[in-house]
């Protein structure tokens, strides 16, 4: 299977939704200066995609920057606590606009699933990662990455690019 979701396009596609979103302004997210940091206390946010070009959009930092992030996203005042239910509505609806938007660069719609947050993704078997983009959210580290998984078969003659 070809690449059909490229790296500019992927860096685009979140930093359009960042200052839409996010900031409301355009350059806090940018991509990560050298090696990434081992991200601590990790919190993951996804959407998976269905149809003929199944995959997952994911976006992963750590729980203090997710928080950081829902504030900003609720408009809520620094160091406000922000319940897990702020937290899984706010970094979810990031990932499910980051995974519509990737869905949008497919040659053939299909579906999103609904967005989900927990510690960690779970695996899919046979899984294949497509784009991971470090990056840097007010100087905190945050990776957008897009996965491929196992398509299904699709009626003779149809070509996805």
């Amino acid at each position: 299977m070809s690449t059909v979701v490229e790296h500019d396009q992927v860096l685009a596609i979140a930093q359009e939704v960042f200052a839409a979103m996010v900031d409301g302004d355009e350059g806090l997210l940018q991509p990560w200066p050298g090696e990434l940091p081992v991200i601590e206390d990790a919190v993951v946010a996804w959407v998976d995609l269905h149809g003929p070009w199944p995959g997952r959009a994911e976006l992963r930092t750590s729980g203090a920057t997710a928080n950081d992030l829902t504030r900003a996203l609720l408009s809520l005042p620094d160091g406000e606590v922000v319940t897990s239910l702020d937290l899984v509505d706010a970094f979810g609806e990031v990932a499910n606009v980051v995974g519509g938007n990737v869905k949008s660069l497919l040659p053939l719609q299909g579906s999103l699933g609904l967005p989900q947050v927990a510690p960690s993704a779970p695996a899919v078997p046979g899984a294949r990662l497509v784009q991971e983009l470090p990056l840097s959210w007010r100087g905190r580290p945050l990776v957008v990455a897009v996965w491929a998984f196992a398509q299904p078969a699709l009626p003779e003659g149809t070509r996805l690019s």
